[in-house]
């Protein structure tokens, strides 16, 4: 099983990006997770990125976010890795940022819409289907 990556020590003008994924039991499930997590650190040096997971893989999205805030970070961006935007996006999501709001109120707390509903992605999966 894969060691998540958690923040350390970072400035107070940082800002934490959590990419948020159901989680699984098999732990081959998360690689395409971390993978986006360290392309991002690919890309962008220096970007603090951790992944989180709604069950079955640590850390959970309040864990991480917490680790995120404890390592000085006041402005956290939540983009949810779901296609579909169904009960964890609609009804679980906004209860857990609503947690996360209510134990760290002097952090902004950003959430992006789901991966699924970017007309970016959609167009990939589309041309990654018709090639």
């Amino acid at each position: 099983m894969m060691t998540p990556t958690l923040p350390t020590a970072l400035p107070a003008s940082a800002v934490g990006i959590l990419l948020f994924a159901h989680g699984s039991r098999d732990a081959l499930w998360r690689a395409p997770i971390e993978a986006v997590a360290a392309r991002m650190r690919e890309r962008q040096p220096g970007t603090q990125v951790c992944c989180a997971y709604l069950e079955l893989c640590e850390p959970s999205l309040p864990d991480a976010a917490s680790a995120f805030v404890a390592a000085g970070c006041r402005h956290l961006r939540i983009f949810p890795l779901f296609l579909g935007v169904g009960k964890h996006a609609r009804e679980d999501l906004p209860l857990l940022v609503a947690h996360i709001k209510a134990s760290h109120p002097d952090v902004s707390v950003e959430l992006l819409a789901t991966a699924g509903e970017n007309p970016a992605l959609i167009a990939l999966m589309a041309e990654l289907a018709l090639a």
